[in-house]
């Protein structure tokens, strides 16, 4: 039995926050009248990367500033799964059930397979180092896509502080089985991305904003044969804050975080609804059958309760 942070037990209210607010009728048949965000863990220091972990059955996230990746399992308990890490962020499951990371202070993308073995996937691209890998998502053909912006190597408390290799910051899609990493598309500052269920369109957060750029946007992208990426344009304009994180369901909402928590978008682009939250959101997921969201919020792991999708 693992040393725990947290010992099991229920989830804690969180007082002095606004109930989510509908928007449309659409949200309130999802988010039930009177429910509320409950308190999973709050002793991080920067939580991020959140992803449902089957082949250990706990919900996974990063504490980049603590150099942390927690668990939090079903009984309440929270565990480290990985300690003194290189400043991970964004994770992913890969088609072998595998826990893939994005390395900010490495500068590359990892994985640790559900026996506890690390590897190392890729760190460069054409030779040269990537910038800090932020996000990652798994497609149905086992192909990693993720974003490499440059946080990592001018926040100091995220990363390592260094020149870029690179002139760009952009999208990756990296196959395992040929080991070669391909360039999909450049952004000012790429962040969070999440594909729609039949993989048909690609959103990608651009968060030059939070570098002091005016960058607050989700774009999003056909996904052709190949593939390849066709008929770029602007989603949706996020306020106030950034879309850092943000997340598909199987209706094909976009639920994205900001400065005011959790906002949902119908794929039309209109705003169904806001989950606030006491800080600041980073990032979001949803529990396999998509009964619970779960949002990481500087120390905190949160969690809502939602109704099924029928």
């Amino acid at each position: 039995m693992p040393d725990l942070l947290r010992h099991p037990g229920p989830p804690r209210p969180v007082p002095h926050v606004d109930a989510p607010r509908a928007l449309d009728p659409r949200f309130a048949a999802v988010v039930a009248h009177g429910a509320r965000i409950v308190s999973l863990y709050d002793q991080a220091t920067f939580s991020e990367g959140p992803v449902w972990w089957p082949a250990r059955q706990m919900l996974v996230w990063s504490d980049v500033e603590g150099r942390r990746v927690l668990g939090w399992r079903e009984d309440g308990g929270v565990e480290v799964v990985v300690d003194a890490t290189p400043f991970i962020n964004g994770h992913t499951i890969d088609r072998d059930g595998a826990l893939v990371h994005c390395e900010h202070g490495t500068r590359r993308l990892s994985r640790t397979t559900p026996d506890g073995r690390r590897e190392i996937l890729v760190e460069t691209f054409e030779g040269r180092r990537l910038n800090s890998p932020d996000d990652v998502v798994c497609s149905r053909d086992g192909a990693l896509w993720f974003t490499d912006p440059s946080y990592g190597l001018v926040l100091p408390k995220q990363g390592t502080l260094a020149a870029p290799d690179l002139d760009h910051r952009s999208l990756y899609r990296f196959d395992p089985a040929s080991g070669r990493a391909e360039r999909m598309a450049d952004f000012e500052q790429p962040n969070g991305l999440a594909f729609t269920p039949d993989e048909a369109i690609l959103y990608v957060s651009d968060t030059s904003r939070s570098l002091g750029g005016d960058r607050h946007t989700i774009f999003a992208f056909d996904v052709a044969d190949g593939p390849r990426l066709t008929n770029r344009r602007v989603f949706i304009a996020v306020e106030p804050g950034i879309p850092d994180g943000l997340r598909t369901d199987s209706r094909g909402w976009i639920w994205t975080s900001s400065g005011a928590g959790v906002q949902v978008f119908s794929p039309e682009g209109h705003r169904l609804g806001l989950i606030p939250t006491p800080q600041v959101c980073s990032n979001l997921c949803f529990s396999p059958d998509e009964r619970r969201l779960f949002i990481t919020s500087k120390a905190h792991l949160y969690a809502l309760d939602l109704v099924v999708a029928g």
